[in-house]
């Protein structure tokens, strides 16, 4: 089945030297770009992450420092990344929980603007989890009839998950062919940073998720504590989350 789409949908899976959204960092990035007349573009890329990859990630992954220490980091190639993506939605395997808020942490450590909350966000992992419960290589057998080889290399990864992305659609009548309708299907959360640090709540107010404040307004947490704005800001915390304190924050002292 080909995709219906309104803008181009763009596939992408990382590799990185872990899982800590703050701390850790992308060497590799693949994409697939589907165009909305069907056209593919495929591009993978190598990156330095200016830090060791633990053995651990190499494991997983099979990268080591050794294979991406004349690769740009990732700094050098953002403005070319962002105007790849520019104007397209976004689509991966378990990407909103890991993928896009790595790749949103990497663009802001950058120094690059990408909003990525104007943009639709499809997980297919999310949809299959939904319907049968299982894991990608699961996915892609169970959907395509594929064994899938090269499982965590970026760019087997990320063609396996937009076979498996047109296999559900071709196998669920309920799901429709339309980016809105699968991105609201194929999110789990209400997170108002990527990380789920603040949440909304059923009236779409912002809501902290975690600590001693959890379950309380962000605007009440500011005005009864104004240095939770400043713990935040200096602590460990990922710089989307920072970047969305700050504008409930701006937004607070211009209603005023």
């Amino acid at each position: 089945m080909q995709l219906n789409l309104r803008n181009p949908l763009v596939f992408f899976d990382l590799e990185t030297t872990g899982i800590d959204i703050a701390k850790d960092r992308i060497v590799e990035i693949s994409m697939v770009k589907v165009m909305p007349n069907g056209e593919e573009i495929v591009k993978t890329r190598r990156i330095n992450p200016g830090m060791p990859i633990p053995p651990e990630s190499t494991a997983i992954h099979g990268i080591t420092d050794e294979d991406v220490k004349d690769c740009p980091k990732f700094k050098e190639i953002a403005k070319s990344l962002a105007a790849q993506i520019e104007g397209c939605d976004l689509a991966g395997f378990n990407s909103n929980r890991f993928d896009i808020p790595m790749l949103a942490e990497e663009f802001l450590r950058a120094g690059v603007d990408v909003d990525l909350n104007r943009r639709k966000f499809i997980d297919v992992q999310t949809i299959f989890h939904k319907m049968e419960q299982r894991n990608l290589t699961a996915a892609y057998k169970f959907y395509c009839n594929k064994d899938l080889a090269n499982a965590h290399s970026a760019e087997a990864d990320t063609m396996a998950t937009y076979e498996v992305l047109k296999a559900q659609l071709d196998r669920y009548p309920e799901l429709e062919n339309d980016v809105n309708f699968l991105s609201k299907y194929s999110s789990f959360t209400n997170n108002v940073d990527f990380a789920g640090r603040m949440v909304y709540n059923e009236k779409g107010q912002e809501v902290i998720n975690f600590g001693k404040y959890k379950g309380r307004l962000v605007e009440e947490v500011r005005k009864s504590d104004p240095s939770y704005y400043a713990w935040i800001m200096n602590g460990d915390f990922p710089l989307n989350t920072k970047k969305m304190l700050t504008e409930i924050r701006l937004r607070g002292f211009n209603q005023k």
